[in-house]
């Protein structure tokens, strides 16, 4: 009885089956389809996915390339810059030393011309002039003497001629007046 039931069990187990199959079968055959369409593009994938990496081995060795040169460039720009800040650095001290040099030179025109002025006072060189100048000064001093007993004996001659010019207009005068007098009389006596 068991064999029987089994039999049944399957006989309905296989209609059943027969009846998903049908009702499935093209439900089935799509997911086969499907399943198939899904392996290609898979593959497809695949190669894809292995052309890509070959791409990014190959941009990744691009990279590592290009950042070996990059740490050069940056090496090469803080090196620039490290001489661009040099440069400036430079051009303040020649601006400093320009100015330290025209100061200088200004002292060096003041040390000159302290120079100059002290080789006034060279000593042989003074005495040279001293003795020049004493001797003008005996010259000055002979010629003002002499201009002076010139001066005096002009002197002397001047109140001497004043003097007689004093004198004859006295005389002028006396005779004026005597003259005077004599016509007076004469014109009194006319007049007598």
């Amino acid at each position: 009885m068991n064999d029987k039931l089994t039999l049944n069990k399957l006989e309905k187990l296989i209609e059943l089956e027969t009846q998903l199959r049908g009702e499935y079968q093209q439900q089935l055959d799509d997911k086969d389809i499907s399943i198939a369409q899904l392996t290609v593009d898979k593959t497809a994938l695949e190669a894809q996915i292995s052309e890509r990496e070959k791409t990014i081995a190959t941009q990744l060795a691009t990279i590592t390339e290009f950042s070996s040169k990059s740490k050069d460039i940056q090496a090469l720009e803080q090196r620039n810059r490290e001489l661009h800040n040099r440069s400036d650095k430079m051009k303040d001290e020649v601006a400093t030393v320009k100015s330290r040099a025209k100061e200088l030179q200004k002292d060096l025109a003041a040390e000159r011309a302290e120079l100059a002025e002290l080789k006034k006072y060279d000593p042989q060189r003074l005495r040279k002039n001293l003795d020049a100048s004493k001797k003008k000064l005996a010259d000055k001093t002979a010629a003002a003497d002499k201009l002076q007993k010139s001066l005096n004996q002009t002197r002397a001659e001047n109140t001497e001629l004043e003097q007689k010019v004093k004198d004859l207009e006295a005389q002028v005068a006396a005779a004026a007046d005597a003259e005077q007098s004599d016509k007076t009389e004469d014109d009194k006596q006319a007049a007598a």
